[in-house]
């Protein structure tokens, strides 16, 4: 049995061993109807991609930034504990046509109720999705067969959820990993370690005003910037970060659009 399919029955185990720690519907999420969730995931796996933005192989490791010299612009957005405030960042996209990767915990039920409305979105690839983990572990502290769980069970709710996969991009939650966290993500479909070189600052409580300041900060040609749909202040600055962007000339990306693998 080779390494992948070794972790892919560790995660498996550990999977049905840990069922009921969830926080969403004990039952889990209904499938996509029609073809199976493995079908689906092909079937929609994001295709489309604004104009003149050629991909490129996703790279092994880390990254930090979007390839140039494109006037990009990567806003992802993590966790979604809060169902007002990711269906803000949901309206947004299917409002003003902003293109954003989420990278989702899995355990948090915003991602089931606002499933109806971001599904087209992911459909039509204006939304992508990376891998998050399940319930937000620093990966650097866990055994090989938990991290392992912790991706598998991300990445199995997305396709039954919103049939797609989240590889090939991890973001390892405080953007804690090791070589030893990259390997194991990396034999399991995730060889790019999705990182930041920018940032909305609200990991913590702060208001509107502080969060228009990093986006002043940082939103710029090639830069990846990180964000939460945890708290609501966010929401009161969605139209002034449309603003930003139209004023800098930027064109907002995915991280699949710019990373593809069949560049």
């Amino acid at each position: 049995m080779d390494r992948r399919s070794f972790l892919t029955v560790i995660a498996a185990g550990m999977i049905g061993a840990a069922v009921g720690r969830s926080t969403a519907s004990p039952s889990g999420p209904a499938p996509l109807s029609g073809a199976p969730a493995a079908d689906r995931a092909r079937l929609l796996t994001p295709n489309t991609r604004p104009d003149g933005v050629v991909p490129v192989a996703p790279p092994v490791g880390p990254v930090t930034s979007l390839p140039g010299p494109a006037q990009t612009l990567a806003l992802t957005i993590d966790d979604g504990t809060s169902t007002e405030v990711v269906a803000a960042f949901v309206d947004l996209a299917a409002t003003t046509g902003v293109r954003l990767t989420f990278f989702p915990n899995g355990v948090y039920s915003s991602w089931t109720d606002v499933a109806p409305a971001l599904r087209p979105l992911v459909e039509s690839g204006q939304v992508a999705f990376g891998n998050h983990t399940w319930s937000h572990p620093d990966l650097a502290t866990l055994s090989d067969g938990e991290v392992a769980e912790e991706i598998t069970r991300a990445d199995e709710f997305l396709k039954t959820t919103y049939g797609v996969t989240s590889a090939p991009f991890l973001r390892p939650p405080f953007g804690s990993h090791t070589d030893q966290v990259d390997r194991i993500a990396a034999d399991l479909g995730h060889p790019t370690i999705a990182l930041w070189n920018g940032t909305l600052g609200d990991h913590r409580q702060i208001g509107p005003q502080e969060l228009l300041g990093y986006a002043q900060e940082w939103f710029l040609a090639q830069a990846v910037v990180v964000g939460h749909a945890n708290r609501p202040a966010v929401t009161e600055v969605l139209p002034q970060f449309v603003q930003l962007i139209e004023e800098r000339q930027l064109v907002t990306v995915t991280l699949a659009d710019v990373w593809s693998s069949d560049a």
